[in-house]
This record gives structure tokens, C-alpha cells and sequence, in this order.
């Protein structure tokens, strides 16, 4: 359905982004497009659907190239619909307006016939009983879902969506995960920009990292997500898989910490692993870690798929759980609660790494 070759877009500054980059995508394909930020990524987007001109190359939908001077860009748009980071609706118009607007003043339907096919596609997405709401009275989750619908509703053979969940909160990005989900066992093709790991793992039939304004890596997510190739992917994957925070002093808020962690191990699926990790980190806070400068902490998921956790305790080279002072009591609470339990030196700071132990056992 897609074609790119040779795309490069050189800025006045010798940028080179692209750099001659050649890229398929077929009917059907949910393709994610993860990378740091930076990386080119909704640039690309905006190349597909030619709100960016490349300095070379061509884009091919359906065999006809959107970069032709002679294309006609405005009816080549209407079959790949965007839905962007941020909301576009029209603050003048309730959700029926927004999502007919386009039908009548573009697609020449009347407004009978716009709002029939509107409030079909309003009610795939959720919100046929909102019909008559203004943008003002729609929570973030419930605007974009307008704007899919909106997109839906002018029947394009693809959409592109630009960090579609990026502006949500958590309850509100797991209402649009769910809707593009449907999407994609609808067969819909799209091509997805996003930083949410987890819906592009479980969304895709392809995920591409990008770096540097080049694809680095394209394979299937498990061969992505589990055996990546590149260093590049596989530190990116971690860190952004990882439940990362600094406790600089002593006032540090232990209920934002323990909300934190609660809401990553159900994430996770990790049940009530929580319970057991909040304890470990409430112990080593309190009894264990000396404060000479900033504690790191790291809650990920390691190779053999167990909870783990690295906690780094900056500017000290002496034992922490080994010391002859540590409090015996709390050091048994912690090998109660933990599979491993080590320690080690990293330079100038004490590295303590454990693996969570299981409630039940």
C-alpha cells in the first residue's frame, strides 16, 4: 500500500534525515514507529502524508506518488487520514459537527446522509450518545476518540497517527489503546508514532526503531521487544520498560513512590508484587541506604521475566547490606522478601540489585 524510496529531507543546517531511506508497507499492517525523541519519527509521518516535502525521494500510495508536482495532494490526503498529538476539533462545533464537516464541505455529502455515516462511526468509537457536546465538555480521551472518528468517517485507506495517547492521562490513554486495538483487528492499516511500549508491542504486526532520522531495526514485535539486534534498541527498551526515579534527601514522598510502583506492577502484571516491592524499597529507605548524595532507583523486568530492582546509592564505596552495622532484623525482612539479593561497587557509587520475591510462596 506504501511505498518509500530513496526519501532523504536535508535542513539548511546539512541535516540529513532519511538519508535515502526505503521503506514497505503492506495492506493491512500495523506498523509502530518507536526511537527517541527527536529521531525523525513524526516527520516521517508528515512525509507520508505530504505536509512535509523532501528534499529527494518518492512516496507511493497505491502506486501513485504523493511527491508528484502533479499529484493532487488534497484528494490523495483524504485517503490517508492523521490523527495527531494534539487535539484539532473545532471549538465552534458539538462532536456531530466535527465529525460532518469534512463529509459535506470535502466528500459533497448532504447533511442527512453526513450525519448518518457520522454517528456510525461516533458510535464505533463510543461517543453516539455525545453527539450534541461541545469540545469544552469532553474529557482528552473522549477528543481524541472524536478525531478517529472524524478520520474514520472519510474512509481512508490508511491513518497515521502521531503519539495518539501522549497528551492523555492513564485512564483516558487505555479508552483510545482500545479503539485503535479494535482498528487493527478491523484490518485496518495504520502506521503508529509512539513512546507507549506496551501498545505497540501488543498492537503491531511490525515495529520499526528509529534513530537518528534512520530505521535501525524492523522485525516483528517480538523479535524487537525480546531479541533486538542493536545495542541502541535494546538500552532504548529498557529504560523506557523501566520504572526509574531519584530520591535526593531524606524528605523523599513515600506515597507517591508506593502509587508509583503500585501502578507499574499492574501494568506489568505483576499482581500483588507491589505489596512486596513497596516493603523492600521502604526498608532499604529507612534502614539501609546512608544518604551520602542521590539514590537511583530502577524497577524492570529482566531476562528471565522476574521483578527486578537496581538501587544506587551515589558517592559511597563502603558496604551497604554487607555492612557489620546494618540492622539484622530488616536485613532478614529483605531476604524474606527477595529471590537474590547482591551487592556491588560501580565506580564511585553502591550498586544493591535484587529480584522480587513471590507473595505467595
Amino acid at each position: 500500500m506504501i511505498e518509500i524510496s530513496n526519501l532523504r529531507l536535508v535542513f539548511p543546517d546539512g541535516t540529513d534525515l532519511f538519508r535515502g531511506m526505503n521503506l514497505s508497507i503492506q495492506k493491512g499492517e500495523v506498523i509502530s514507529i518507536i526511537g527517541p525523541s527527536g529521531s525523525g519519527k513524526s516527520t516521517l509521518l508528515r512525509c507520508i502524508n505530504a505536509l512535509e516535502n523532501p528534499t529527494q525521494g518518492q512516496i507511493f500510495i497505491n502506486g501513485k506518488d504523493i511527491l508528484d508536482r502533479k499529484a493532487n495532494k488534497p484528494a490523495m490526503r483524504r485517503k490517508i487520514g492523521m490523527v495527531f498529538q494534539q487535539f484539532r476539533m473545532f471549538h465552534n462545533l458539538d462532536v456531530l459537527g466535527n465529525v460532518t464537516i469534512g463529509l459535506i464541505r470535502l466528500l459533497d455529502m448532504t447533511p442527512a446522509d453526513a450525519e448518518k455515516k457520522a454517528m456510525e462511526y461516533l458510535r464505533m468509537v463510543g461517543l453516539s450518545g455525545k453527539q450534541h457536546a461541545m469540545s469544552s465538555q469532553l474529557s482528552g480521551g473522549e477528543k481524541q476518540r472524536v478525531e478517529i472518528a472524524r478520520c474514520l468517517a472519510m474512509e481512508p485507506e490508511v491513518i497515521l497517527f502521531d503519539e495518539p495517547t501522549s497528551a492523555l492521562d492513564q485512564m483516558m490513554e487505555t479508552e483510545v489503546i482500545r479503539v485503535i486495538q479494535d482498528l487493527a483487528k478491523q484490518g485496518m492499516t495504520m502506521v503508529i508514532v509512539t513512546h507507549a511500549l506496551e501498545f505497540a508491542r501488543s498492537v503491531s504486526t511490525r515495529v520499526l526503531f528509529m534513530n537518528d532520522g534512520v530505521i535501525t531495526e524492523d522485525g516483528t514485535p517480538d523479535q524487537i521487544f525480546e531479541h533486538p539486534k542493536h545495542t541502541l534498541t535494546r538500552l532504548f527498551i529498557r529504560d523506557r520498560m523501566s520504572l526509574i526515579w531519584k530520591v535526593n534527601n531524606k524528605d523523599y514522598d513515600l506515597y507517591k513512590i508506593n502509587a508509583e510502583i503500585e501502578f507499574y506492577c499492574k501494568k506489568h502484571d505483576f499482581g500483588k508484587k507491589y505489596f512486596t516491592l513497596e516493603l523492600i524499597t521502604e526498608e532499604l529507605l529507612t534502614h539501609f541506604l546512608p544518604f551520602t548524595g542521590p539514590i537511583n532507583f530502577r524497577i524492570f523486568v529482566d531476562e528471565s521475566k522476574q521483578l527486578a530492582v537496581e538501587v544506587e546509592q551515589e558517592n559511597y564505596d563502603q558496604p551497604i547490606i554487607d555492612s557489620p552495622t546494618a540492622d539484622e532484623i530488616s536485613l532478614m525482612i529483605l531476604q524474606g522478601l527477595c529471590r537474590t539479593l547482591t551487592e556491588t561497587q560501580e565506580g564511585n557509587n553502591r550498586l544493591i540489585s535484587l529480584v522480587v520475591g513471590d507473595p505467595n510462596e
